[in-house]
């Protein structure tokens, strides 16, 4: 079975078998359009020992039209067309030799416009071959320069998600060392050091998750896990977490620590803020071919304009935002409503994918 693929990427595999496949096709073509006319054996080799030449002639015109469109327009121009004639004028002796000398066994004609337009015959299949070289050459540049656009648009992609992954981690570890300054100001070492701990295992987990691959929503929950260990050194009881998550979307793949700004936000902005402490409430559940994530508190709540949260100096949500656009396009959904009766709400809808792995088990 042929790889087109891979026939298509070796530029010398593609000509040698474009330009072969070509030459037999004419040869068949001319012996089914002069069917009629003969059937010898004698036809055939004439035909054949055509096809041979203009097989052998027109190899030549590849390393010149390399060399020419290298060239300015006018010195291209004038280099096609002429070693084009030459190679055409060159074909249509072989030709009437072949003709006259085998098939004719050396009769000559009285008319000499047979011979011209033997001559014009020959230059209109070279100017074909040619136009057909130059238009494969050309659709294979214009490939290329996709394939480098498409490539540099990717690594631009890549970049900018990386940033907008790792650009979490300041943000994040200016509260948590700031938390652990406060413990230590106050003298509560034990408290300090159970959050450095927790905080190092954290670290080490988000380090080792490349920010441009998905993983499966059992890994980010074993992050916020990890997250929270370190939150409810600070809060201890005052922090509650509820999860509800559907055991088909445990293989579910999301995008690295998605969820962990919207739950540090709700810890930020509800959780701190309440004399009881509250709650928090994490939700991952199927719908059609998309996957519904739902973090909400019953904090005080906060002002929502035009879907957002009218909150300054804020990275994490706008961030998270971003990052969806980037891996998703159009195709995802991020809310963020009041919770009811108290709180807010922050929805998520992206399609429901799984690893190619999962697939095969």
């Amino acid at each position: 079975m042929i790889n087109w693929q891979k026939l298509f990427e070796n530029r010398e595999r593609l000509f040698w078998t474009l330009h072969t496949g070509g030459w037999v096709g004419f040869a068949i073509v001319y012996y089914i359009g002069s069917f009629l006319h003969d059937v010898r054996g004698i036809w055939i080799v004439v035909i054949a020992l055509n096809a041979m030449a203009g097989w052998l002639l027109t190899i030549p015109l590849r390393y010149i039209y390399r060399w020419a469109h290298q060239q300015n327009a006018w010195k291209m121009l004038f280099t096609v067309a002429a070693s084009a004639y030459a190679i055409a004028l060159f074909w249509a002796v072989l030709k009437n030799i072949n003709y006259w000398e085998i098939y004719k066994h050396g009769y000559r004609p009285e008319a000499w416009f047979m011979y011209f337009t033997n001559t014009i015959n020959s230059l209109i299949m070279v100017v074909c071959w040619s136009g057909l070289y130059f238009g494969i050459k050309n659709f294979q540049m214009l490939q290329k320069e996709k394939q480098n656009a498409l490539k540099a648009s990717t690594m631009a992609h890549q970049a900018h998600l990386k940033m907008l992954r790792y650009q979490l981690n300041p943000h994040f570890l200016f509260n948590t060392l700031n938390a652990i300054s406060t413990l230590i100001l106050i003298k509560d070492n034990k408290t300090a050091e159970a959050m450095v701990s927790r905080l190092s295992d954290f670290l080490r987990y988000s380090l080792d998750k490349d920010p441009i691959k998905k993983i499966p929503l059992k890994h980010e929950i074993q992050a916020l896990e990890l997250y929270l260990e370190i939150e409810k050194v600070r809060f201890d009881d005052r922090l509650d977490v509820e999860w509800d998550i559907a055991e088909n979307c445990l293989e579910a793949l999301v995008p690295s620590l998605i969820l962990q700004p919207i739950i540090e936000n709700a810890i930020k902005y509800a959780i701190s803020k309440m004399e009881n402490g509250g709650k928090i409430n994490v939700v991952a559940k199927s719908f059609g071919r998309d996957l519904m994530l739902e973090v909400s508190d019953n904090g005080p709540g906060a002002k929502i304009e035009n879907g957002q949260l009218n909150r300054s100096n804020g990275v994490g949500l706008p961030n998270i935002q971003e990052r969806l656009n980037s891996l998703y396009s159009n195709n995802f959904s991020y809310v963020v409503s009041h919770n009811q009766p108290s709180g807010i709400k922050v929805s998520i809808r992206i399609p429901f994918e799984v690893s190619e792995r999962d697939n095969q088990n």
